[in-house]
């Protein structure tokens, strides 16, 4: 029997769009189910009690919740493309950096963003982003030749920061500063399996706009 697969989502999350990447490396047909967030529906809740919150996967009736938790399931549960290391130094390493995306550098940028730019925010957010421009380091992608782990956490720098400075009309990815990370930036968003996850620009523009644009 063929496999039944759901993602419960919003198009203009960039955690749903880190498994919609995900799903597209592995070639995985699914069922894309557009959450409304201020009316959730009763499977969202059903299927994810403890936060109610999206993405959540639902494959053959087994609900997984929690973008970077379902990343590595289907990496598990599926053949294809890899998207952790095989080698354990290598994926404890993934893993060590997409926790350090979710943990450090998007609550830094979200605070820059939400400030317009202010410079000791700004400082804050750079402090952090050094560290990936460094692990790029003679790399193409987080994962060298190819996207992984890594690369699928960092969507939210490669797309959504460019959306959030535009809307704003502040810079926080400086080229001389960054270049690796602008370089990969361009490299990632143009990959088609990314694309393909990505919603179009003016979504994450016009929520910036909305949340953070100044009356």
């Amino acid at each position: 029997m063929a496999d039944v697969v759901k993602l419960y989502g919003v198009a203009g999350s960039p955690f749903v769009c880190r498994v919609k990447i995900a799903l597209n490396l592995k070639e995985i047909k699914h069922e894309f189910v557009v959450e409304d967030l201020s009316n959730k529906s009763a499977d969202l809740i059903k299927y994810n009690p403890v936060h109610k919150k999206v993405p959540v996967l639902v494959h053959n009736g087994n609900p997984i919740s929690e973008s970077l938790v379902i990343i590595e399931y289907i990496d598990e549960a599926w053949k294809g493309v890899p998207i952790l290391p095989q080698n354990a130094y290598e994926k404890a390493k993934a893993r060590f950096w997409a926790k350090f995306i979710d943990d450090k550098c998007q609550p830094a940028l979200f605070k820059a963003i939400a400030s317009h730019g202010q410079e000791e925010a700004v400082a804050e957010v750079h402090e952090q982003l050094q560290f990936l421009e460094n692990e790029l380091e003679g790399k193409k992608f987080f994962g060298g030749d190819n996207i992984n782990l890594v690369d699928i956490s960092a969507t939210f720098i490669a797309y959504w920061v460019g959306a959030a400075e535009e809307a704003l009309g502040i810079k926080i990815l400086i080229k001389d500063k960054f270049p690796k990370l602008i370089e990969w930036s361009d490299n990632y968003v143009n990959c088609q399996v990314v694309k393909d996850g990505l919603p179009p620009r003016e979504t994450p523009v016009a929520f910036f706009k909305k949340r953070f644009g100044k009356a």
